[in-house]
């Protein structure tokens, strides 16, 4: 089953749901601010991407630099549980289908694993 990590109200989130959409590919949408991915199914999403959990955060957010984030050194595990904690401070949108994940920033992201 495919799935998003969506905000309705981000605009590339529309855009990725509209992709799926527009491809006919049945999907599971996933409004992570209201249930935020646990510290384990974040590890899980940034093994498919290929990256680390610091690489899906948002730095520009205005919660990144209320956290003092940047002046932080953060383990793998505390970024994610830092990301569950914080949703907003999670990269959007996210797209996982069969077993791979793309960041929908481009949405040309997207369709490279679909």
């Amino acid at each position: 089953m495919t799935r998003i990590l969506h905000n309705p109200r981000c605009t590339k989130s529309r855009q990725a749901v509209k992709l799926l959409q527009d491809r006919g590919i049945d999907f599971q949408e996933v409004r992570y601010l209201d249930e935020p991915p646990t510290p384990e199914e974040l590890g899980e999403i940034v093994r498919l991407l290929g990256v680390s959990a610091a690489d899906i955060v948002r730095r520009k957010e205005a919660l990144f630099k209320e956290l003092k984030l940047a002046d932080r050194d953060l383990s793998e595990q505390e970024w994610l549980e830092v990301l569950s904690e914080n949703p907003r401070l999670i990269e959007r949108p996210i797209v996982i289908h069969n077993c791979k994940a793309a960041i929908g920033r481009p949405t040309e992201n997207i369709e490279a694993i679909l």
